[in-house]
């Protein structure tokens, strides 16, 4: 099958799958297939689907993620000042990063965001992961029986994203003043996710800006106890985990290259 017939393929499934969606027209521009592909798999439920439709979901997210391109932690350069070494800054799309984990700033729900195609990297995660993560993450939740604490994190593997493992953590939503505790419960979610990499044999992992987005922590503050607290958290576990700490916009980099360099 082509791209293009993947795509209906899995359209045609997800409308069929709800009587509410009976009138819905699939567009015949490939970029309102897109729009509503994926608008679809960010609401749908996490139920069983067909091992046919698994098929091709795989085959089309798989072929999708290398059209955007795969970067490798061998590709990147560390940041040379850092005492502990294997300490990496890029930016771009975390969703490409060829590492041994990524991590999904998800909330307390973990079953990533339900809104269609919106631009929050919890999203992303789950739209290039494949409707398997959605569900997995559900089993984990009903297993659990409540929800996420903030600070804590959870493993699960990446299915068609090019990395082996997603971490999701919970990071703090700051409504006011920030406080001491706001810091601490941040620098929890790094620790979490660190201790569980190492429990998992994880040897790379790349952290997103957690919580500096509608979650509204400060950047500045955020990056300041990201890159403290992965220090510490090497020194003490004499780690030699790879760490890259992954920015999207102009605007954080500089934030981070300021602290790292």
């Amino acid at each position: 099958m082509t791209q293009s017939e993947r795509r209906r393929f899995l359209i045609e499934y997800l409308l069929n799958e709800s009587p509410r969606y009976k009138n819905v027209e699939i567009p015949e521009d490939e970029a309102g297939q897109k729009y509503l592909l994926r608008s679809l798999m960010n609401v749908r439920e996490p139920l069983p689907v067909t091992d046919e439709f698994l098929r091709i979901q795989d085959e089309y997210l798989q072929e999708t993620n290398r059209s955007h391109g795969i970067t490798y932690i061998a590709d990147l350069e560390t940041v040379p000042s850092r005492e502990n070494g294997d300490i990496y800054l890029w930016r771009g799309d975390i969703t490409t990063l060829r590492v041994g984990a990524i991590v999904n700033a998800a909330n307390s729900g973990m079953t990533g965001c339900w809104q269609p195609c919106h631009s929050c990297i919890d999203n992303c995660i789950h739209t290039f992961a494949g409707i398997q993560l959605r569900k997995v993450c559900a089993d984990i939740m009903q297993k659990q029986g409540h929800e996420e604490p903030t600070g804590s994190a959870k493993i699960t593997p990446a299915f068609n994203l090019p990395c082996d493992y997603v971490l999701h953590t919970v990071g703090p939503i700051i409504s006011g003043p920030l406080t001491q505790h706001d810091c601490d419960l941040l620098a929890s979610c790094y620790t979490s996710c660190l201790d569980l990499a190492e429990q998992n044999n994880v040897q790379s992992i790349a952290f997103c800006c957690i919580s500096t987005g509608v979650f509204h922590f400060p950047a500045d503050r955020a990056a300041q106890i990201a890159v403290q607290t992965v220090e510490k958290w090497k020194l003490e576990h004499s780690s030699n985990i790879k760490v890259v700490f992954n920015v999207f916009s102009e605007k954080d980099e500089a934030i981070y290259r300021e602290i790292l360099f």
